[in-house]
């Protein structure tokens, strides 16, 4: 008896021990060569000229106007996207933890609808819209409201429009975080404020936003250093003056013109910057810390009936402005014949027909469908893996680990794919002759947090006993893992997966830069190129687009669905 307890006790341990550390060895290996590497690379090559170490790339970057002038385009437009998704957010968060009435949960789960509408889809409504003679333009010509077309996207008009697309695209980000931040504070502090007669302006100044500052924080930094390095936005509404679009412009001269090494470094720099404020502030936590938490259903107070009148009004106005361009984008899909009208003179829905007749289109189906499968088979099985090692061991390295695991946060997806074409161009991951391993391999990456994060989460809430009571029973690791943990965490690791996989449908940086053969097309260079193309290119695109949020569209909000609040968390820097 003592024999058969010493050797199952010496299976776990030796199980235990090689989980503990072959699994992150092998997490580490795989960042190494494909992440850290190539960033790397471009860190290097940005410093290193024919001749040894030089900063004249630096030098002729910022002597070039047409660089400089990018680099303050892009931060005023991650900063003006923070500073208007912020604006919206701070109202919905404080309505959705404060006020009580009748469809409350629809309302908000419709709140959560822009972040499946890719905005580079909804600037193919924009175009048809807002052009010298779109649909807008010529309703107001036809009633003799002006008499020359207005120049919508011209001049600096494009530069807001980016601005507006962004924030309306990202605000539920900075929503989600909010709202788990606002719904955490201790309700017995507002008490005690009531008590000694604060006013409602000074509680909210001086008790619930310096409270919720980590929560803003962390999402704030994801919604500037996605609206600073999107790609896809700036490129189809026409507004060219970003890093993105200088950097991917580069791409095809990146021998000739070695200054897109210092561009990306720039970028990379800056993107680090803010990664690592969020970082320390959010470790400086402590400052904020309360002797309870609070819950949304203990702080929230019946509304009026005027009141929820004017939340209904300020909720819809919001969705009307960030549909706005995707209802757009559905009534190009269904049109016939619309040239010169401010409406579509038929309507069809033989375009939707198409995405699965043509080539193109098809082609991007299937491709996307088949490498965010199995991006997100990578993410699911490492990701859990990661998590339980996070949670439940002391390992000596862990907060290292889990910095570098969550690292492809904060670096965009542009940089990480201009990475992969200069480190292994003339390899066997060559992307010019086959780029599905390094878009797998991409997608995986980029998206491997969000699994870790929603693993985290069902963890901390399964107490570690009943892992304790089946080794007590002889159950091996694998075991304890599959019938014990496994179906505990089944909602979390739906949630993560079902997110890791929309996203990974909907990259953009990686897929256009990446994919540079038709065959190899993922969905959003499918659309991309069909927009481009002369005729009837943009329609097909249109019904393309429209196919892919509707498929995605169902996936996040089932996500959003499973772990509520906790949806913010996988959004944190």
């Amino acid at each position: 008896m003592l024999a058969t307890d010493f050797r199952t006790s010496f299976k776990w341990k030796l199980q235990e021990g090689v989980f503990a550390y072959a699994i992150p060895a092998f997490v580490m290996v795989i960042l190494g060569v494909f992440f850290v590497f190539p960033i790397g690379t471009l860190v290097l090559k940005s410093f290193i000229g024919p001749a040894g170490f030089t900063l004249e790339y630096f030098r002729l970057l910022f002597q070039n106007q047409l660089h400089t002038t990018a680099i303050v385009n892009s931060l005023q437009i991650g900063l003006y996207s923070t500073l208007t998704a912020t604006l919206i957010s701070i109202p919905l968060g404080l309505i959705h933890v404060k006020c009580k009435f009748k469809g409350k949960g629809f309302l908000f789960g419709l709140i959560l609808l822009p972040m499946i509408m890719p905005p580079f889809v909804g600037a193919i409504g924009i175009q048809q819209f807002f052009s010298l003679y779109g649909a807008i333009n010529l309703f107001l010509i036809s009633h003799n409201i002006i008499a020359t077309p207005i120049p919508w996207l011209e001049n600096n008009h494009s530069f807001y429009i980016v601005i507006l697309l962004e924030a309306l695209h990202l605000y539920p980000i900075l929503y989600l975080n909010l709202t788990a931040a606002l719904s955490n504070i201790d309700p017995s502090l507002e008490e005690m404020a009531d008590l000694f007669g604060v006013s409602k302006l000074r509680k909210l100044t001086s008790i619930l936003l310096p409270l919720a500052t980590p929560g803003f924080i962390a999402g704030a930094t994801v919604v500037f250093i996605w609206s600073f390095t999107d790609l896809g936005t700036p490129l189809l509404v026409g507004y060219h003056e970003v890093v993105p679009v200088r950097i991917f412009n580069m791409v095809t001269d990146i021998q000739e013109n070695p200054m897109g090494f210092a561009l990306v470094f720039i970028v990379i720099l800056m993107t680090m910057l803010f990664f690592g404020i969020s970082r320390l502030t959010l470790r400086n936590t402590k400052k904020y810390e309360m002797m309870a938490k609070g819950h949304v259903t203990e702080s929230a107070k019946s509304t009026s009936f005027f009141g929820t009148l004017l939340i209904y009004i300020f909720c819809i106005v919001i969705l009307f402005f960030a549909l706005f361009p995707h209802l757009s984008v559905l009534l190009k899909s269904v049109s016939e014949n619309w040239f010169m009208t401010a409406l579509p003179e038929k309507y069809t829905l033989e375009h939707y027909t198409k995405i699965f007749v043509q080539e193109l289109p098809f082609i991007g189906i299937k491709n996307s469908l088949f490498y965010s499968s199995i991006s997100t088979l990578f993410d699911l099985i490492f990701g859990v893996a990661i998590a339980y090692l996070l949670t439940r061991k002391k390992l000596p390295f862990g907060s290292l680990f889990e910095s570098i695991v969550m690292l492809p946060l904060a670096i965009p997806g542009i940089v990480l794919a201009f990475g992969y074409i200069v480190t292994f161009s003339n390899t066997p991951l060559d992307p010019l002759s086959n780029p599905v391993p390094l878009l797998i391999i991409s997608y995986g990456i980029r998206r491997l947090p969000y699994m870790v994060r929603s693993a985290t989460a069902g963890l901390q809430q399964t107490h570690i006993s009943l892992e304790e009571s089946s080794s007590l029973f002889g159950a091996s690791r694998s075991h304890t893992l599959r019938k014990v943990i496994a179906p505990i965490l089944t909602a979390n690791l739906i949630a993560g997966g079902l997110l890791c996989f929309s996203y990974a449908m909907l990259d953009v940086s990686d897929s256009l830069l990446l994919a540079m053969k038709e065959q190899f097309f993922p969905i959003t260079k499918s659309i991309y190129t069909l927009y481009l193309e002369q005729g009837n290119g943009d329609v097909t695109a249109s019904a393309l687009g429209m196919f892919v949020m509707l498929l995605l569209g169902g996936a996040i909000l089932l996500a959003a669905n499973i772990l509520g609040k906790k949806l913010g968390e996988l959004f944190r820097s």
